[in-house]
């Protein structure tokens, strides 16, 4: 018989709690979070020939996305404060639009799943509020967890090979 799945946000008794990690090990965790914005050709010619009027949208993408990752724990309730090690966010142009890929290192208790899907939604937030002069129809798609190691649940990988773009 299969053990039933449990919520480690919930008690015994039903009510939503911050996890304890007190008695975790320190180890080497990492999290790869990747997520894709459609966006017009029109906008995507403006990026490219440097003219859109508030800055780099991608560079300023990128830099947003980092300053997500380092505050995740003040947007997502129950999320532990980290002291991040690394944060590498790529903005790169694909087939109709960026993908956008996070990740995101610690040496700590808990993982940094959380931070790097954070830091690939506001990266793609940031690039929206950059061209919604030039394309308010953009689309924010795909936004998943690729990888995930360290601690006691291990390695984990996305099991299909699809990608956004």
């Amino acid at each position: 018989m299969r053990k039933r799945p449990t919520l480690s946000h919930v008690d015994s008794s039903g009510k939503v709690r911050m996890v304890d990690v007190g008695d975790k090990p320190v180890t080497e965790r990492l999290a790869t979070a990747v997520g894709f914005i459609r966006v017009s050709s029109a906008a995507r010619r403006l990026v490219a020939k440097g003219l859109a009027k508030k800055g780099s949208p991608l560079e300023i993408a990128r830099i947003a996305g980092i300053q997500a990752a380092k505050r995740t724990s003040d947007l997502i309730p129950l999320c532990h404060p980290l002291a991040l090690t690394s944060v590498a966010v790529d903005v790169v142009p694909a087939t109709g639009g960026y993908r956008i890929t996070a990740t995101v290192r610690v040496a700590g208790k808990t993982g940094v799943e959380m931070e790097a899907l954070t830091a690939v939604s506001v990266a793609a937030l940031t690039i929206y509020d950059m061209l919604k002069a030039a394309d308010r129809g953009m689309t924010i798609e795909g936004i998943r967890l690729l990888e995930k190691r360290g601690g006691r649940s291990g390695t984990y990988r996305a099991r299909s090979p699809r990608s956004p773009r």
